[in-house]
């Protein structure tokens, strides 16, 4: 007859394993002896083998009470439901392990490749760290609104670089947001490209936002996020007011826009 400890060794688990498989009802406590100590046959170490069996397995310790109770069917079912939740669970892992590793990327951290591919050619035209940093994150509001509809719009967001006025706008905003000064008087010369760009694109339809448009949430989530960044992005948007559009994220004019409730 084992002790505790003996049983524990003997079954490759520890004495805190056995005492509470015997809480939860898993391995049957024996009767003590005259000595006060609990004694083990080989019938409890048999049991709580396959105890660490199927849990090293991973097997929920609250399921392995049913299976080893189980008929060889029953038990079939269960390893075969099991197997497929691990099979989840690991996809679910690798998953995670892709989106960990990501994290060293910095700007693929929640971002499709074709708005990674968008954020490298700004800084190929001239757009300071800050402002790709800017559009990173505001992009990340969009995609995760808008995961599919985001990869639609990127051929022509892409496409729109190859414009000298929208060059010439990413290099006055990296420009003002890398300086120190106020009221840059460069803000006005930006709110005339913006509501010269909004214009053409509004009426060309060069990329339509469809029903998209008339969800203020994220627009306004990415008006704030700007203030938040700089506080002189909001004389940019009293700017862009004050030229007839509600704001440089929304492609139709403020006087289209839908009063407040």
């Amino acid at each position: 007859m084992l002790t505790i400890g003996q049983l524990a060794a003997y079954a490759g688990v520890t004495v805190r394993a056995v005492r509470h498989y015997h809480q939860i009802g898993l391995l049957p406590e024996p009767q003590r002896d005259a000595s006060g100590y609990r004694r083990y046959g080989p019938t409890a170490v048999v049991s709580l083998i396959r105890i660490r069996t199927l849990a090293d397995a991973g097997v929920p310790l609250s399921q392995i009470g049913q299976m080893l109770e189980a008929d060889a069917s029953t038990f079939a079912e269960a390893v075969h439901r099991i197997d497929s939740h691990l099979r989840d669970e690991i996809e679910r892992l690798e998953t995670s392990r892709k989106q960990i590793a990501q994290l060293a990327a910095g700007d693929s951290l929640a971002l499709p490749p074709e708005v990674i591919y968008y954020l490298d050619r700004l800084r190929e035209i001239g757009a300071s760290e800050r402002m790709v940093e800017g559009e990173r994150d505001g992009w990340i509001l969009m995609a995760a609104r808008w995961p599919d509809r985001v990869r639609e719009w990127m051929p022509g967001k892409i496409a729109q670089l190859d414009d000298p006025q929208l060059v010439r706008l990413y290099r006055i905003l990296s420009e003002i947001f890398e300086s120190d000064a106020g009221d840059d008087p460069r803000l006005e010369e930006a709110a005339d490209i913006m509501a010269g760009l909004a214009e053409q694109a509004y009426t060309s339809g060069e990329i339509d936002l469809g029903e998209e448009a008339h969800d203020d949430l994220p627009f306004d989530l990415l008006d704030a996020l700007a203030v938040e960044a700089d506080p002189r992005a909001q004389r940019l948007l009293d700017l862009m007011r004050e030229r007839g559009w509600a704001s440089w994220t929304r492609t139709r004019p403020e006087r289209l826009a839908e009063p407040p409730d």
